[in-house]
Parts: structure tokens; C-alpha cells; sequence
């Protein structure tokens, strides 16, 4: 699934509320626009992001390193970087595996 159709599926399912308690398809995504951006601000500052019953967002450092070209065999000299991770709660992992 991608963002817009994420935006998609949730503004479908809105349309069951009474009308003043709906969304506009611009409302939802400012909305799901705004999570992802919460979500990642919260990374780049080096915290966790934990969404309950789905998983945990977190970023690991990932040191320097002598790695290897794949096309040339020459060595190369890879620089410390930091990358996110996603941990899945159990939740998710029991529903993905039938339970």
C-alpha cells in the first residue's frame, strides 16, 4: 500500500460518519501527512516511536567499515551512518502468522 492510497482507504471509511463529523479527502491528508512527518522528526532526533499492537520505529548506528565494490573487488571505505529499524510488535506478528 502506498500514501495515497492509504489517504484513500481512510477517507472511504470516514464517509460512514454523519456528515458534519466527516473529513475532506485534503483533511485526512494533512492528517496521515502529519504522522509520517511526526514519525520522522522523532527518528532524526534519535528517539523511538512506538505504535502499540503494530511495532517500534528506532535507529541504529551502523559503524565505518572496509566494504567491497560488487563490480570491481575493490575495497572501499564506508562511513559510519545511522539507519531506522521497525520491530514488529506482537500483535502484528501473531495476526500475520494466523494466531
Amino acid at each position: 500500500m502506498i500514501r495515497s492510497e492509504l489517504i484513500q482507504k481512510i477517507f472511504d471509511e470516514n464517509q460512514e460518519l454523519p456528515v458534519e463529523r466527516r473529513l475532506s479527502q485534503r483533511d485526512v491528508e494533512r492528517i496521515v501527512n502529519t504522522v509520517f512527518e511526526e514519525i520522522t522528526d522523532a527518528l532524526s532526533r534519535g528517539d523511538r516511536v512506538e505504535l502499540r499492537g503494530f511495532g517500534a520505529f528506532s535507529v541504529k548506528k551502523r559503524d565505518a567499515r572496509i566494504g567491497r565494490n560488487p563490480r570491481t573487488g575493490e575495497s572501499v571505505k564506508v562511513e559510519e551512518k545511522h539507519v531506522p529499524f521497525f520491530k514488529t510488535g506482537k500483535l502484528l506478528r501473531d495476526r500475520l502468522n494466523g494466531k
